[in-house]
């Protein structure tokens, strides 16, 4: 019988490579999103709203019996703190982090009943280290990299395992429209900003999201039963300088 795992934006990115890998690793694939997707089984969803996050998981969970969750969707945001507006701060917090709650709390259930289960958080290297311009992102993600250390914690004791997953800079397309919408904003060519943002990673280029996918399926795995509340990064050594 097939595992079943629920990805929360799994429509393009990270989320998609991880979608396509674990359908070909013989996962019952649940991929929640707004935007529509042929890869796994779609359920158009807003993580944003809590009440329609649970209602899908809780269907989800009636049918079957919910063995790993990733926690993908999200959004970047570009400013420090004085240029972040309250909206533009509860937005990034909306999608980012109450989507994780949400997500983590609706499918806890499930696993305790099972006595077993993987929760893996897409934080990022900013979980770890702090970068410009980045007040309402970096925050975001530093939360998830809680979320995942305080449930590994409160769950371990029913064989349900969280941890969070720290990415660098990876080449999808929300990294494109980040590089996008700063060179708009300043004139800069975006082959050199692009090469530029290779130059500074340790091992010279940067990361692909089938990479952090590999790493991700490898904590949903039994081979990762003993790694609990912790953060993997997975940056081309970039935190390591």
């Amino acid at each position: 019988m097939k595992k079943v795992c629920v990805i929360t934006g799994g429509s393009s990115g990270i989320g998609l490579s991880m979608v396509k890998l674990f359908v070909e690793n013989n996962y019952q694939v649940f991929n929640l999103d707004l935007s529509p997707s042929t890869d796994g089984e779609f359920c158009q969803c807003d993580v944003t709203n809590v009440s329609q996050v649970t209602k899908i998981i809780n269907t989800i969970a009636n049918k079957h019996t919910i063995d790993v969750l990733i926690s993908n969707a999200g959004i970047h945001f570009s400013a420090n703190i004085e240029n972040t507006s309250e909206e533009e701060l509860d937005k990034v917090f909306n999608i980012n982090v109450k989507g994780a709650y949400a997500a983590v709390k609706a499918v806890l259930p499930s696993m305790k009943a099972n006595n077993n289960g993987a929760i893996i958080l897409i934080s990022s290297d900013q979980a770890l280290i702090a970068k410009h311009n980045s007040f309402a992102y970096n925050l975001s993600k530093s939360a998830l990299a809680s979320i995942a250390k305080t449930t590994a914690l409160d769950y371990a004791q029913f064989n349900i395992r969280a941890n969070a997953v720290c990415p660098g800079t990876i080449e999808t397309p929300l990294y494109h429209q980040a590089i996008n919408n700063y060179c708009e904003k300043s004139g800069a060519d975006k082959a050199e900003v692009h090469a530029e943002e290779a130059a500074l990673q340790p091992i010279g280029r940067l990361g692909q999201p089938d990479e952090v996918a590999e790493l991700v399926l490898f904590l949903a795995s039994d081979k990762a039963k003993f790694i609990t509340g912790s953060l993997q990064v997975i940056d081309g050594g970039y935190t390591a300088q």
